[in-house]
Protein backbone atom coordinates (compact mmCIF):
# COMPACT_ATOMS: atom_id res chain seq x y z
CA UNK A 1 0.00 0.00 0.00
CA UNK A 2 1.41 3.40 -0.87
CA UNK A 3 1.74 6.40 1.46
CA UNK A 4 -1.11 8.32 -0.20
CA UNK A 5 -3.58 5.50 0.47
CA UNK A 6 -2.42 5.12 4.09
CA UNK A 7 -2.88 8.85 4.73
CA UNK A 8 -6.25 8.81 2.94
CA UNK A 9 -7.33 5.86 5.10
CA UNK A 10 -6.25 7.75 8.26
CA UNK A 11 -8.18 10.80 7.07
CA UNK A 12 -11.34 8.77 6.48
CA UNK A 13 -11.07 6.80 9.74
CA UNK A 14 -10.44 9.97 11.76
CA UNK A 15 -13.45 11.65 10.10
CA UNK A 16 -15.59 8.67 11.09
CA UNK A 17 -14.28 8.86 14.67
CA UNK A 18 -14.81 12.62 14.79
CA UNK A 19 -18.34 12.59 13.42
CA UNK A 20 -19.39 9.29 14.96
CA UNK A 21 -18.18 10.10 18.44
CA UNK A 22 -19.64 13.59 18.26
CA UNK A 23 -23.04 12.48 17.01
CA UNK A 24 -23.18 9.44 19.30
CA UNK A 25 -22.16 11.43 22.37
CA UNK A 26 -24.70 14.11 21.56
CA UNK A 27 -27.44 11.50 21.11
CA UNK A 28 -26.80 9.80 24.43
CA UNK A 29 -26.34 12.93 26.54
CA UNK A 30 -29.36 14.60 24.87
CA UNK A 31 -31.57 11.68 25.89
CA UNK A 32 -29.94 11.10 29.27
CA UNK A 33 -30.75 14.75 30.07
CA UNK A 34 -34.40 14.01 29.32
CA UNK A 35 -34.50 10.75 31.26
CA UNK A 36 -35.13 12.22 34.69
CA UNK A 37 -32.33 10.04 36.05
CA UNK A 38 -29.40 11.86 37.62
CA UNK A 39 -27.51 8.55 37.73
CA UNK A 40 -27.90 8.17 33.95
CA UNK A 41 -26.86 11.78 33.40
CA UNK A 42 -23.77 11.34 35.57
CA UNK A 43 -22.66 8.15 33.84
CA UNK A 44 -23.33 9.41 30.32
CA UNK A 45 -21.71 12.82 30.94
CA UNK A 46 -18.63 11.04 32.30
CA UNK A 47 -18.48 8.75 29.25
CA UNK A 48 -19.02 11.63 26.81
CA UNK A 49 -16.11 13.42 28.41
CA UNK A 50 -13.97 10.29 28.09
CA UNK A 51 -14.98 9.78 24.44
CA UNK A 52 -13.87 13.34 23.65
CA UNK A 53 -10.45 12.70 25.20
CA UNK A 54 -9.95 9.29 23.60
CA UNK A 55 -11.51 9.72 20.15
CA UNK A 56 -12.56 13.25 19.26
CA UNK A 57 -9.39 15.07 20.32
CA UNK A 58 -7.00 12.82 18.37
CA UNK A 59 -9.30 12.99 15.33
CA UNK A 60 -9.42 16.79 15.55
CA UNK A 61 -5.62 16.78 15.31
CA UNK A 62 -5.33 14.12 12.59
CA UNK A 63 -7.99 15.63 10.29
CA UNK A 64 -6.23 18.86 9.28
CA UNK A 65 -2.80 17.21 9.12
CA UNK A 66 -3.94 14.45 6.79
CA UNK A 67 -6.32 16.73 4.89
CA UNK A 68 -3.68 19.32 4.05
CA UNK A 69 -1.22 16.59 3.07
CA UNK A 70 -3.80 14.94 0.80
CA UNK A 71 -4.73 18.27 -0.80
CA UNK A 72 -1.07 19.07 -1.50
CA UNK A 73 -0.48 15.61 -2.99
CA UNK A 74 -3.53 16.02 -5.25
CA UNK A 75 -2.36 19.44 -6.40
CA UNK A 76 -5.15 21.46 -4.79
CA UNK A 77 -4.33 24.76 -3.17
CA UNK A 78 -6.01 25.64 0.10
CA UNK A 79 -7.86 28.47 -1.65
CA UNK A 80 -9.64 26.02 -3.96
CA UNK A 81 -13.28 27.04 -3.29
CA UNK A 82 -14.69 23.73 -2.03
CA UNK A 83 -11.57 23.15 0.06
CA UNK A 84 -11.51 26.68 1.50
CA UNK A 85 -15.19 26.38 2.46
CA UNK A 86 -14.50 22.95 4.01
CA UNK A 87 -11.68 24.42 6.09
CA UNK A 88 -13.88 27.32 7.19
CA UNK A 89 -16.68 24.98 8.21
CA UNK A 90 -14.20 22.74 10.04
CA UNK A 91 -13.00 25.78 11.97
CA UNK A 92 -16.63 26.73 12.73
CA UNK A 93 -17.28 23.22 14.06
CA UNK A 94 -14.11 23.49 16.14
CA UNK A 95 -15.16 26.88 17.50
CA UNK A 96 -18.38 25.24 18.67
CA UNK A 97 -16.61 22.14 20.00
CA UNK A 98 -14.10 23.90 22.27
CA UNK A 99 -16.74 25.44 24.57
CA UNK A 100 -18.71 22.17 24.36
CA UNK A 101 -15.75 20.32 25.87
CA UNK A 102 -15.66 22.74 28.80
CA UNK A 103 -19.45 22.50 29.20
CA UNK A 104 -19.28 18.69 29.21
CA UNK A 105 -16.71 18.78 32.00
CA UNK A 106 -18.95 21.09 34.04
CA UNK A 107 -22.06 18.99 33.35
CA UNK A 108 -20.21 15.87 34.46
CA UNK A 109 -19.02 17.51 37.69
CA UNK A 110 -22.49 18.83 38.52
CA UNK A 111 -24.19 15.50 37.77
CA UNK A 112 -21.64 13.61 39.88
CA UNK A 113 -22.09 16.08 42.76
CA UNK A 114 -25.90 15.88 42.58
CA UNK A 115 -25.78 12.08 42.52
CA UNK A 116 -23.39 11.93 45.49
CA UNK A 117 -25.41 14.40 47.56
CA UNK A 118 -28.85 13.11 46.60
CA UNK A 119 -29.81 16.63 45.56
CA UNK A 120 -31.42 17.67 42.28
CA UNK A 121 -29.30 19.10 39.51
CA UNK A 122 -28.75 22.85 39.88
CA UNK A 123 -30.32 25.34 37.47
CA UNK A 124 -26.82 26.00 36.13
CA UNK A 125 -26.70 22.40 34.86
CA UNK A 126 -29.74 23.01 32.68
CA UNK A 127 -28.44 26.35 31.43
CA UNK A 128 -25.14 24.72 30.47
CA UNK A 129 -27.03 21.79 28.87
CA UNK A 130 -28.96 24.25 26.67
CA UNK A 131 -25.69 25.91 25.58
CA UNK A 132 -24.12 22.48 24.98
CA UNK A 133 -27.06 21.46 22.80
CA UNK A 134 -27.26 24.81 21.01
CA UNK A 135 -23.59 24.70 20.04
CA UNK A 136 -24.01 21.17 18.74
CA UNK A 137 -26.46 22.08 15.97
CA UNK A 138 -24.20 24.38 13.93
CA UNK A 139 -21.27 22.00 14.46
CA UNK A 140 -23.39 19.07 13.24
CA UNK A 141 -24.54 20.97 10.15
CA UNK A 142 -21.00 22.17 9.40
CA UNK A 143 -19.66 18.61 9.51
CA UNK A 144 -22.44 17.37 7.20
CA UNK A 145 -21.62 20.08 4.67
CA UNK A 146 -17.88 19.27 4.93
CA UNK A 147 -18.65 15.63 4.11
CA UNK A 148 -20.68 16.76 1.09
CA UNK A 149 -17.87 19.04 -0.09
CA UNK A 150 -15.20 16.36 0.37
CA UNK A 151 -17.14 13.81 -1.65
CA UNK A 152 -18.46 16.06 -4.42
CA UNK A 153 -15.77 18.78 -4.69
CA UNK A 154 -18.22 21.17 -6.38
CA UNK A 155 -17.17 24.24 -8.33
CA UNK A 156 -18.46 27.01 -6.06
CA UNK A 157 -16.96 30.30 -7.23
CA UNK A 158 -13.99 31.62 -9.17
Amino acid sequence: MNTYLVIKWLHIVSSVLLAGTGFGSAFYLFFANRSGSIAAQAVVARLVKRADYWFTTPAVIVQPLTGVWLAMQAGWTLDTPWLALSIGLYLLAGACWLPVVWLQIQLSKMADAALASGQPLPALYWRYARWWEGLGYPAFLAVLVVFYLMVNKPALWG
